[in-house]
């Protein structure tokens, strides 16, 4: 997806709210703002939003020396996404089809998003949001695939969902189970470290993307990553970052797990803002198709 006029004042912002998180200093916040209106009038030479938003994160980097400036924010979703985890099992477990209440608590989890909602509530929020429905899904695509399927990659997003993630991966652990995360910090998305401190490791093999944008840009990815990723049975990309990156490849099959969270997405995908999203990429599995 390329970088539109709208994505602009939200880049700018997240900028803000992060240069503010990496330092009390005006002087240096209005340095990194400065530095940020130069880039963005140059945004037509980024290939999308991430790596826009790159960019825009190392200037806070290069000016204050911080590298995580999403690090408190990040913990503290963590651990109340931990505190809620028992209440995501109840609700899931009371549900008819699980499949689909699993997909969609995971795609609940994307609330926590701090790049978005800044100092969001998430008791006040989520029983609400998990009873809404998705506005697009195509489940009876994924348990087709599933049908056939030993492995299924999921590639994470928000630090904090990742507890969510767990709700789906307990419902497919018959499968043979990859989490992609970041290669290093980038806004709130999650990382290693922030992988394992969600209880994932205990559930999943866990990998770096080998990237270090708010998404996955292929060309930037490892070895390992890019096997798994062509390999794997069944691929879920969770959140917009990863739908901005991946969802103009037709390399493979995939599915899309996420929140519209802004009017481009969502005019793209034909929904309203806020609404849940479970979507196919329309790229048939050859193994499907010999079936």
């Amino acid at each position: 997806m390329q970088v539109s006029l709208d994505c602009l004042p939200c880049q700018l912002r997240q900028i803000l709210e992060a240069a503010r998180m990496a330092t009390n200093q005006t002087a240096i916040q209005e340095k990194i703002m400065e530095n940020a209106l130069q880039l963005s009038m140059d945004y037509k030479s980024f290939s999308d939003s991430a790596d826009m938003g790159r960019a825009l994160q190392q200037i806070i980097a290069k000016h204050t020396g911080v590298l995580d400036p999403y690090r408190k924010i990040k913990d503290k979703n963590i651990k109340k996404s931990l505190e809620v985890y028992p209440l995501l099992q109840r609700f899931t477990a009371k549900k008819d089809e699980r499949l689909y209440w699993a997909l969609k608590t995971a795609a609940t989890g994307n609330i926590i998003d701090s790049a978005v909602y800044n100092d969001v509530s998430i008791e006040d929020s989520l029983m609400g949001e998990l009873e809404k429905e998705f506005t697009i899904c195509d489940i009876e695509r994924l348990e087709e695939e599933l049908k056939q399927a030993g492995s299924l990659l999921i590639i994470g997003d928000n630090a904090g969902e990742t507890v969510f993630d767990r709700v789906l991966i307990s419902q497919l652990e018959h499968l043979d189970i990859t989490y992609a995360v970041r290669s290093e910090p980038v806004i709130n998305d999650a990382t290693l470290e922030d992988a394992r401190a969600s209880g994932l490791e205990d559930c999943s093999r866990l990998i770096s993307t080998g990237c270090n944008v708010a998404g996955v840009i292929l060309d930037e990815c490892s070895e390992e990553f890019l096997d798994i990723f062509y390999g794997a049975d069944i691929v879920i990309c969770k959140g917009q970052g990863n739908y901005e990156t991946l969802s103009e490849h037709k390399g493979r099959s995939m599915f899309f797990l996420l929140k519209a969270k802004c009017s481009v997405l969502a005019g793209l995908l034909g929904v309203s803002i806020n609404d849940y999203i479970f979507k196919w990429n329309g790229v048939a599995d050859e193994k499907l198709n010999k079936s």
